[in-house]
């Protein structure tokens, strides 16, 4: 039993050091989850009724984790290059923005624009009218697929075409693409084409337009964060310019992971229609990606693991298809977590079948 002791206490050790990442999300998994429960026991009156809410929340909960892995290991890879007070504001106001700005005041400023109400009546139609609340939700996915979709295809495919990037883990498509990063504008002409392409077979023509409109909303949006972001960094003073760059990566993160959550706030309609949980469960989820994402800059993981960033930017790309896609026809939100999770999964592999390699050609 001589070396029973060790391996215990480097368990222990590394429990301990887990839980400096996710105590206050696992503070507020309890907290959210008991007060699910309680939302249940006063909307319906019995332990049944409650018990169900409660298990919506854990559900909603493991969906957003599910869907948002991609978006942490994102964040990660540009959360490395801010300071740490930065790092820390995206925790703290971060996380708020996430869980109130997008998992509540964005529904309810989509039913307001959709239903040209006040937000108070917006409000009232999620509290006292949720199934009328639902479908205006569920009216306004063309919009919101066209807008996430281009925004997160930008994403994607700005990663892969850079002269700048180095690491290619499909070697002959990914090193084509960075040789045509020197031709200006092929990002934003293929997302446009790509975009044209679902306009062009939308089965209504009367949608045409809309689709168009958001899509190209999503393309400027993109453009003026990275603008700003430009704008940001070339801060005459040093001390400013740190500062700045922090607020630019701030503001880049931000619209990033509203990009990322369209797509759990609309999935979550075929849960429940309850605003509050459904504002609770994906809260839960974005504190354990927010902590993901720092536990990945902390622990130096994306360069440990040499393709986990390229298994997240595939992941956001067929993520912008699939949002894209949605404008057709229901694709199930479970559905496009496993294809996340499994590209990040081969990607993992991937890496470790490298650093084997590594080790082995190093010791021979």
């Amino acid at each position: 039993m001589p070396g029973t002791l060790p391996h215990r206490t480097q368990g222990i050790s590394a429990i301990m050091h887990l839980s400096r990442y996710f105590f206050w999300p696992l503070l507020f998994t309890v907290l959210g989850l008991m007060t699910v429960f309680w939302i249940g026991w006063q909307t319906t009156g019995t332990l049944a009724g409650a018990s169900s809410f409660f298990l919506i929340g854990a559900v909603l909960a493991v969906l957003e984790i599910s869907l948002s892995f991609d978006n942490a290991i994102v964040n990660a890879n540009k959360l490395q290059y801010m300071s740490e007070k930065w790092q820390r504001r995206f925790l703290t106001w971060g996380i708020l923005i996430a869980v109130f700005g997008m998992r509540i005041i964005f529904p309810l400023a989509i039913v307001a624009v959709a239903a040209k109400v006040g937000p108070l009546a917006a409000l009232d139609l999620a509290m006292f009218r949720p199934d009328e609340y639902a479908a205006i939700i569920e009216e306004s996915q063309l919009s919101i697929s066209a807008f996430g979709g281009t925004f997160l295809m930008m994403v994607a495919i700005t990663y892969f075409v850079d002269a700048e990037k180095e690491i290619d883990w499909f070697v002959a498509l990914e090193k084509r693409l960075r040789q045509w990063a020197s031709l200006r504008g092929l990002e934003i002409a293929f997302v446009i084409l790509v975009m044209m392409c679902f306009a062009w077979i939308l089965p209504n023509e009367e949608d045409v337009g809309e689709f168009l409109f958001s899509g190209m909303l999503g393309l400027l949006t993109f453009l003026m964060v990275e603008l700003l972001g430009n704008l940001l960094d070339k801060a005459e003073d040093a001390r400013d310019m740190a500062r700045a760059g922090g607020l630019g990566a701030f503001l880049y993160l931000e619209v990033l992971d509203a990009s990322f959550s369209f797509d759990g706030v609309i999935g979550a309609f075929a849960f429940t229609r309850n605003l509050f949980l459904i504002a609770i469960g994906l809260g839960i989820g974005a504190f354990y990606v927010r902590a993901m994402t720092v536990m990945l800059v902390e622990r130096n993981t994306l360069s440990k693991f040499r393709y986990l960033e390229h298994g997240a930017f595939y992941s956001i790309f067929l993520l912008s298809v699939i949002m894209f896609a949605q404008s057709q026809f229901h694709i199930p939100e479970i559905l496009t977590g496993l294809i996340g999770v499994a590209l990040i999964g081969l990607a993992l592999a991937a890496s470790l079948r490298y650093n084997r390699k590594s080790r082995h050609n190093s010791s021979t």
